[in-house]
């Protein structure tokens, strides 16, 4: 489990696997969280060889980046970890709006870095784009921070091609993320290729496509949640990609894996993506992630995945 790999053209060396941190404080996205419980998730991917942690603002808000700090100030790990924060969200009264101008992005850093009770961000995102501010004027914002140690490396999230290019004006950009997975491949079309050609780093998030990648549901399973408005979980479409999903069986049980393993492990042979986030809500899960990282896919059973879900 000693395996690291370097995030893109920074020098950032990360587990493959990382941890997705939305369910460690994220009360806006799940309401009953408990928040030990989310500490003993970080607490297990560091005890396991874990050492990338993605967050962010609005998980909690505020929360979870505030209970990462507690963790790794509890367990004097900070220097052991490669830690992603994002901003970009502010609140106006009642309402939530995207802010990528220079003084609130420098703003964002610094309440983050005191959530997270440390002196210095690895990788901080700007999570969405706004509707005003130039691209490149807030990559250059975050270009000052770290020119000053306040972060590491640069990345951008949720931005579409265009504003990608604006915000690499000056070649600052250093890993972008966005939603990418074996049924939505989007970003294959010219996002990637601009990723791959500029030595950037793609970190996808949803790798999993909100478990249904994971093999764990059949055509008889019900959805009471967001998932029961999702185009992939509705009538034949739902039918249609569980099938495609019972052929990636195969392959795991030659592999001796779950499906969810051989599936991240896909991802880890696409150029452009060094790293993967997969979210956990117990230990165990974040454990069993890891075994994906025993999954050694041949050329052929790569084929035959991108086949099954081109």
């Amino acid at each position: 489990m000693e395996t690291q790999t370097k995030i893109g053209k920074t020098n950032l060396l990360v587990n493959p696997i990382g941890l997705g941190t939305n369910a460690v404080g994220g009360h806006n996205i799940y309401p009953d969280l408990d928040e030990q419980v989310g500490k003993d998730l970080v607490k297990t991917a560091l005890n396991n060889g874990i050492n990338f942690l993605d967050t962010a603002f609005i998980y909690g808000p505020k929360r979870s980046e505030e209970l990462i700090g507690e963790v790794l100030n509890e367990t004097g790990k900070r220097e052991e970890v490669i830690l992603a924060t994002k901003g970009a969200h502010q609140f106006v009264g009642e309402d939530v709006v995207f802010d990528n101008s220079p003084e609130f992005l420098k703003e964002a850093v610094e309440n983050s870095l005191k959530r997270l009770q440390t002196d210095y961000i690895d990788l901080f995102y700007i999570h969405f784009p706004d509707e005003n501010t130039p691209k490149d004027e807030a990559v250059r914002a975050l270009k000052e921070l770290k020119d000053e140690g306040k972060i590491r490396a640069i990345g951008v999230s949720n931005f579409s091609l265009d504003q990608l290019k604006e915000a690499n004006k000056e070649g600052h950009v250093d890993v972008v993320q966005g939603e990418y997975n074996l049924l939505q491949r989007d970003a294959e079309k010219e996002l990637l290729p601009y990723i791959q050609e500029n030595n950037l780093s793609f970190v996808p998030y949803f790798p999993l496509a909100s478990g249904l990648l994971a093999g764990k549901y059949d055509k008889n399973t019900t959805f009471n949640d967001i998932r029961a408005n999702m185009p992939h979980f509705q009538g034949e479409q739902f039918e249609k990609n569980l099938e495609k999903v019972d052929q990636v069986r195969t392959i795991a049980e030659n592999h001796q894996v779950e499906v969810a393993h051989v599936v991240l492990a896909w991802y880890l042979t696409r150029d452009g993506i060094d790293t993967i986030i997969p979210g956990a809500k117990r230990s165990d899960q974040v454990v069993n992630n890891l075994k994906t990282l025993d999954v050694q896919l041949s050329q052929d059973e790569i084929n035959t995945i991108d086949r099954i879900f081109s």
